[in-house]
């Protein structure tokens, strides 16, 4: 099997490379994505273990999307990123960021999986963001704030606006997988 690239594995290059042509200091950086100074040393260095969510707030500072911070540098464009940019516990559980099209601003297109009992908690996201999941094995429980737990199973989907905290979790004893397109 092919080892696809972390997500992570050029970010470092890119925020550096980024906040240069920016002319942000690391400070500046740190203050407009609202992380330590500490974290974006970290992130540069490529030491530091970064969340979905702050890499999220980095490429805001920087005015780019999410996708153009993890993509490899010398790729054209965003139709076909394949990285891995979550482990969960379980070896059973990972997402892999496939590549984005345009949207409002953009499209995402995931592939996911959960091993048994294994759950991934999401903030919520800014008005008009939408997860679109399609559950190809197993069953998958999303849970979202305020609204009754829903059951995915094998063949259906679920399409959802996600402005307010929710989760994925795989309540069964089998692997899960699904395929994620998140728009914004």
């Amino acid at each position: 099997m092919e080892r696809r690239p972390d997500v992570l594995a050029h970010v470092a290059g890119n925020v550096r490379a980024l906040r240069a042509e920016r002319g942000l200091s690391q400070d500046g950086l740190a203050t407009a994505a609202d992380v330590s100074r500490r974290m974006i040393s970290g992130i540069e260095s490529g030491e530091a273990n970064v969340s979905l969510s702050t890499l999220d707030r980095l490429a805001a500072a920087l005015g780019v999307s999410f996708s153009r911070l993890v993509r490899p540098p010398e790729m054209p464009d965003n139709s076909r990123i394949d990285s891995l940019a979550w482990r969960g516990q379980s070896p059973d559980s990972r997402a892999t960021l496939l590549g984005t099209v345009p949207a409002a601003r953009e499209a995402e297109l995931w592939t996911w999986s959960l091993g048994a009992g294994e759950v991934y908690p999401a903030e919520a996201d800014a008005a008009n963001w939408h997860e679109m999941l399609y559950v190809i094995d197993g069953v998958l429980t999303v849970e979202r704030e305020g609204a009754a737990p829903k059951r995915v199973e094998r063949g259906d989907f679920l399409i959802f606006t996600s402005d307010r905290p929710y989760l994925f979790a795989n309540r069964e004893t089998e692997p899960v997988r699904f395929v994620r397109n998140v728009v914004f």
